[in-house]
C-alpha cells in the first residue's frame, strides 16, 4: 500500500490582493509560508510561464497536518480563463460565513452548503457547522470526470488511492480517511458545458507526498500502463530551503497531479510566519 499524504492544491490567481483579503479575511486561513522567484519553475509549478512569480501557502495549519492552498501569482498576468476541470473544494466553517455575511462577500446557498467565490472564480464549499479544531476544516477537493470508471481505475489501480465512497455520479477517494479526500463528479451530470474536461488557462494542480523510495515506482507504473507523465523526477530547490524532488503526472483527464518527497517536503514546508510579511510588502508595491 501506498504511504501517501493529501497536500495542497495548486491555483493561478489574478488578483494578489483581494485573494489574500479572501483568504485571510473571509475563510480565515493563515499565510503558512511566503516565497518569491525570479524566474519560472522546471517543474511548471506557476504554469507554463517563464516569468517572475510568487507562491503563497495559506491554511488553517501547518502543512504537516493540514490540507492548503498554494496561491501562483504570474507577474503581469490579470486574468485566467477558467475551464471546467475545477469543481470546488468543501470546508466546515460557520465563522467563515459569519465573516463572509459581515463583509458583504457574495455568497449563495446550494445544496444546503454556502458557496463562496475567491477571485479567479474558484468556488468554495461551506458546510454551516462549527470550524473543528481538532481536525482539519478542509474536508475535499472535487474536480470533474469524463468517465468515471476510468477515473477511478487510475486513481486506484496505478496511484493506489482507497475508495471510500461510489455512486454512479460520484467517487470519493483517498490516501486515508483522516485526510481531506479527493472527489470526482461525472461531468455530465455536473455541468452545462458538454462531457469534456476543459482546463483552459486556470488549471490547477492536486499534490501528495510519499515516502522518497516510492517515487520510482510511482513512475515506473505510469510509464507500464502507458498513462502521461508531465515531468520526469526532478529536484526542485528553493533559495534558503531544503530541496524536493517531484514528479508530475496527468491523469486520463489531464488534471494535473504532483507527488514530492515525503521527507524533504516536511523539511520545505516548516511554516514561515514571519514571511507574510514579504508578501503585504509586494502587494503594497503593486498598490
Amino acid at each position: 500500500m501506498v504511504t501517501g499524504r493529501a497536500l495542497h492544491f495548486v491555483f493561478k490567481i489574478p488578483d494578489r490582493k483581494l485573494t489574500a483579503k479572501f483568504y485571510r479575511e473571509i475563510l480565515g486561513m493563515k499565510v503558512l509560508r511566503h516565497e518569491e522567484f525570479s524566474e519560472g519553475c522546471e517543474a511548471t509549478c506557476n504554469g507554463p510561464y517563464a516569468n517572475r512569480w510568487s507562491k503563497t501557502m495559506v491554511g488553517y495549519g501547518p502543512e504537516d497536518s493540514h490540507f492548503v492552498v498554494e496561491l501562483t501569482y504570474n507577474y503581469g498576468i490579470k486574468e485566467y480563463e477558467v475551464g471546467n476541470d475545477f469543481r470546488g473544494i468543501t470546508i466546515r466553517s460557520k465563522e467563515a460565513i459569519e465573516r463572509a455575511r459581515t463583509d458583504g462577500w457574495p455568497m449563495k446557498e446550494e445544496n444546503g452548503k454556502f458557496v463562496l467565490e475567491a477571485p479567479g472564480g474558484y468556488k468554495y464549499y461551506v458546510i454551516n457547522e462549527p470550524q473543528p479544531t481538532d481536525k482539519d476544516p478542509v474536508e475535499k477537493v472535487t474536480l470533474s470526470s469524463s468517465n468515471l470508471e476510468r477515473t477511478t481505475a487510475y486513481w486506484r489501480d496505478i496511484l493506489r488511492l482507497q475508495v471510500f465512497n461510489q455512486t454512479d455520479r460520484s467517487v470519493l477517494m483517498g490516501y486515508s480517511k483522516d485526510q481531506a479526500q479527493l472527489e470526482f463528479e461525472d461531468i455530465a451530470c455536473c455541468c452545462s458545458s458538454g462531457t469534456e474536461v476543459n482546463h483552459a488557462k486556470a488549471y490547477g494542480r492536486i499534490a501528495f507526498s510519499v515516502p522518497h523510495a516510492e517515487q520510482p515506482e510511482i513512475q515506473k507504473r505510469i510509464k507500464e500502463s502507458g498513462n502521461t507523465i508531465i515531468t520526469d523526477l526532478i529536484t526542485l530547490d528553493t533559495p534558503g530551503k531544503a530541496s524536493v524532488r517531484v514528479i508530475i503526472l496527468a491523469d486520463p483527464d489531464g488534471h494535473e497531479i504532483c507527488f514530492v518527497d515525503d521527507e524533504g517536503f516536511r523539511q520545505l514546508s516548516v511554516p514561515d510566519y514571519p514571511s507574510e510579511a514579504i508578501l503585504n510588502r509586494f502587494i503594497a508595491k503593486e498598490g
